[in-house]
């Protein structure tokens, strides 16, 4: 075997393990080739080396035409759509981590010194309001 098919297939090793990881089953994803565009001369124009892939469960789409090889772009794609997904689990952990922080804040009591200047105010608004009342005995 030549290096450069051994470091092929231990990428291709690390980038299934990765897989995994996540979650991503091969039988979950919808894989297509269609003709890319660009520079290429004519292997482009004849062959369908684009790849199209979807992960049905997420909805997540990568589309991928960095080589004229086939191969190559099905690797590309998947180590796309791993990072998509990579970021799809951040933003709904950090979502609900915010959503958490907030229910924790409005649960929280306030300290004596929030609540006395509550009290201040709504003190200060009532006599600015009482002063406001029309005296009923006079006409």
């Amino acid at each position: 075997m030549s290096p450069i098919s051994v470091v092929t297939l231990n990428k291709q090793r690390q980038l299934d393990d990765e897989m995994a990881r996540l979650g991503i089953r091969a039988e979950d994803l919808c894989e297509q080739f269609i003709r890319s565009s660009g520079p290429g001369g004519q292997n482009v124009n004849k062959t369908a080396t684009c790849v199209l892939l979807q992960h049905l469960p997420s909805g997540i789409e990568v589309k991928c035409q960095l080589s004229r090889s086939q191969a190559l772009n099905r690797f590309h794609a998947r180590r796309l759509l791993i990072e998509k997904f990579q970021e799809k689990v951040a933003q709904e952990r950090s979502k609900r981590q915010r959503e958490i922080e907030k229910i924790r804040r409005q649960k929280r009591r306030r300290s004596r010194r929030a609540q006395e200047k509550i009290l201040a105010d709504k003190h200060h608004l009532s006599a600015k309001k009482e002063t406001r009342r029309k005296n009923p005995l006079s006409f």
